[in-house]
């Protein structure tokens, strides 16, 4: 993971909007165009309703034209690792590889980092449908 990518996820944690659980996340992808596309999770009142920040990553990523994620890079603050949550894993899996690299950030700095396959085992892709 390069600087620009921890510095873009610490950004955009910041800008989340998370009135109801003040839990900041941000999330970066990395495109096959090597781009990086950034969100953040957007509560809602209507809680099922909001978005992660994986979730937020990925739209800008469609938005752009993209379609392949190589790298992945997550920041949230507390003493645990912040991983992608199920569905985010499935999200993430949707447009990347079980070698794909999630870097799990904290706000000083890299935790931590796995591949796909190892957050999500067995999984479920594109390739599986006819």
């Amino acid at each position: 993971m390069d600087q620009a990518m921890l510095t873009l996820a610490r950004r955009v944690m910041g800008t989340a909007y998370a009135p109801y659980s003040k839990f900041h996340v941000g999330a970066v992808v990395r495109g096959g165009n090597g781009k990086l596309y950034a969100g953040c999770n957007v509560e809602n009142a209507a809680y099922p309703q909001g978005w992660c920040a994986e979730t937020s990553a990925i739209a800008a990523m469609i938005a752009d034209g993209e379609r392949r994620i190589v790298e992945v890079a997550v920041i949230g603050a507390g003493a645990a690792l912040v991983t992608p949550c199920g569905g985010c894993r499935q999200r993430l899996r949707e447009f990347a590889g079980e070698a794909t690299p999630i870097h799990i950030c904290g706000p000083d700095g890299l935790r931590q980092t796995v591949t796909l396959g190892e957050l999500l085992p067995l999984s479920f892709g594109p390739e599986n449908l006819p």
